[in-house]
């Protein structure tokens, strides 16, 4: 169950797609050379894969316990957390000013892909971390930035969410957790589930960020405010003080993610939690979305990354694995299973699924940092529409991507992949907890179409539409013999048609529109996907025509796009049917008739 960094098809992406020279040429980006990227690349892949990987089983069989109310993560992991923080990968993309590296989010992204192949569970304490760090940046005060984010860039100190309470699941607006003034504090009292590293023995402080509501406050979500409840106190100077009131009481006992701890957190259970209020009275939810998006995308990265282990452990193994004669020979003597056809066609899915989630994740963070640093007003806030269009698809599509493939890598180890000892189970558990993390994915699905599609009648779709019909022009030029522009154009069509159906239901028949969200989210992926590839292949063959001469990581490219484009892409048809027609039949039925 090695893990090798895929170094060649992360640079690729970050050139080709991100646009990573030209996310160089932006205000503060300056550092990020050709050279420089290379080297963290190559420097987070050894990490990746020498540090981290090698724990990964080890927390699966482990998993964490409470001991006494502290929880203790698995042998190696606290020791490979201060390798960690002391490399300086907790603090790629934050602002110098804080003690951040001042990278770009696309080259951190990449990053992050490699730390979560190796080891998620591990990974997940540094992503909540990123989330309070960005949400603290664009809504802390001035003082709470000084006390709090030179430790949490760092990593000295950890973040987490505190979102979900037993009683609200997905409805904030439920949410019981109370916060009463004292002075210029608060005191919290409450319970929160599901905390990702609510506890653990890894950092020095963790540092909660807790929903909760005021006396007299508005019903609903606009009545919960946000605030700041450290582990223990911080004094002016930044130092640590007093352990606080609040406490793990339970870690929950899950399908995945073993090395995780997901704790129930107990808040105020003597005199009430220390608080700092993060901006005014209830605004909470506004500021939590900075979190929340920050983990979309995060949580679309985990997705892509265990869709990449699974794919290399499905691969090594159909190589290995002697079974059967080959199908196209006379001689009885068995062959590697990946001579098989239909292995084949199991991996050609697995590889150009996840290449398409790689894709994806780059274009979304290379918008993202041209939303955060072009020196064009304009620009920038056309990149941030760019940005929230896609992220509910990157996360939603990519985790649900991701799934698929992890189960098909149990199904390239035939039996051995039901048996727990392959590894191939772990990468599949693993992966599930992904299209429900922050917010599941019918919940990305609804902020897609109820949201993003209806708050500007899907003019950014649209324009989206009209960049991948650029793309078809130049493919029928430059790709003309392949098959890859006539597919690609028809599916692109089919987007079209279901979003114009979409905009015009969602005014008048909201139920129906909502009832196909999530084959329409399905559908905006697997058309990205395939615009994405198509841009690759696009680009392998440029750079094949500037070497003068056959490469074959090149020739592969197009291989894998041409794949995509005859045996994946074909399902937009199918997707956009539903999305035309299948909403009436979702709600026809009435509800004691389930």
């Amino acid at each position: 169950m090695s893990y090798v960094a895929p170094i060649p098809d992360l640079l690729f992406v970050l050139e080709e797609i991100a646009g990573i020279g030209e996310i160089a040429q932006l205000p503060g980006y300056g550092d990020a050379t050709g050279d420089l990227v290379r080297s963290v690349l190559e420097e987070a892949g050894k990490f990746a894969a020498g540090v981290l990987a090698p724990l990964n089983r080890i927390g699966d069989e482990q998993g964490v316990r409470l001991d006494n109310g502290i929880v203790r993560t698995a042998d190696g992991f606290r020791d490979a957390y201060g390798k960690f923080i002391a490399a300086g990968w907790n603090s790629m993309p934050f602002d110098p000013d804080y003690g951040g590296q001042g990278l770009p989010w696309a080259l951190a992204a990449a990053a992050q892909e490699m730390m979560t192949s190796a080891n998620m569970s591990f990974a997940l304490c540094p992503l909540l971390t990123q989330g309070a760090v960005e949400l603290l940046q664009a809504h802390g005060s001035a003082e709470q930035k000084r006390s709090y984010l030179p430790n949490l860039v760092h990593g000295r100190w950890s973040g987490t969410m505190n979102l979900t309470e037993p009683q609200a699941g997905t409805d904030i607006g439920t949410v019981r957790t109370r916060a009463v003034k004292d002075g210029d504090r608060y005191r919290i009292t409450g319970q929160k589930i599901f905390i990702t590293y609510g506890e653990h023995d890894m950092s020095e402080n963790i540092v909660h960020m807790v929903l909760a509501r005021t006396p007299g406050a508005p019903p609903g979500v606009k009545g919960v405010s946000l605030f700041i409840v450290p582990k223990f106190g911080v004094r002016a100077d930044g130092t640590l003080d007093g352990r606080n009131d609040l406490r793990c009481v339970a870690l929950e006992h899950k399908l995945g993610i073993h090395g995780s701890p997901t704790a129930v957190m107990a808040y105020g259970d003597y005199n009430g939690a220390i608080g700092e209020l993060i901006g005014e009275e209830n605004r909470g939810i506004e500021y939590m979305f900075t979190m929340m998006n920050n983990a979309r995308l995060s949580i679309g990265i985990e997705g892509l990354a265990i869709a990449e282990r699974a794919y290399q452990q499905a691969r090594d193994y159909a190589r290995a694995r002697i079974q059967s004669r080959a199908a196209d020979s006379s001689d009885q003597a068995p062959v590697p299973i990946i001579r098989h056809p239909d292995v084949r066609r199991m991996l050609m899915t697995m590889r150009a699924q996840t290449e398409a989630m790689r894709a994806l994740i780059a274009y979304t963070a290379g918008a993202l940092d041209r939303a955060k640093r072009h020196p064009d007003v304009a620009e920038r806030a056309r990149q941030q529409m760019m940005v929230d269009l896609l992220i509910p698809v990157a996360k939603g599509w990519c985790t649900d991507t991701a799934c698929a493939v992890t189960s098909t890598g149990i199904q390239v180890h035939g039996g051995l992949g039901f048996i727990e000892s392959t590894g191939a189970a772990q990468h599949f558990r693993d992966a599930r907890i992904t299209p429900i993390y922050e917010g599941t994915n019918g919940i990305q699905a609804i902020d897609l179409v109820g949201r993003k599609l209806a708050r500007d009648s899907g003019a950014a779709m649209r324009q989206l539409i009209g960049t991948m019909k650029a793309t078809v022009e130049t493919a029928n030029r430059d790709l003309g013999e392949r098959s890859l522009a006539p597919c690609l154009e028809e599916a692109i069509g089919q987007l079209a048609s279901a979003t114009d159906s979409l905009v015009a239901a969602s005014q008048h028949e909201r139920l129906a529109a909502l009832a196909v969200a999530s084959p329409y989210l399905a559908l905006v992926g697997t058309v990205t996907g395939g615009w994405l590839l198509t841009k690759s292949a696009l680009a392998a063959r440029r750079r094949q025509a500037e070497a003068k001469g056959r490469d074959d990581y090149l020739a592969a490219k197009e291989i894998v796009a041409q794949f995509y484009a005859t045996n994946l892409l074909p399902q937009a048809g199918s997707l956009s049917v539903i999305v035309l027609s299948g909403g009436d039949a979702t709600l026809a039925l009435a509800e004691d008739q389930f």
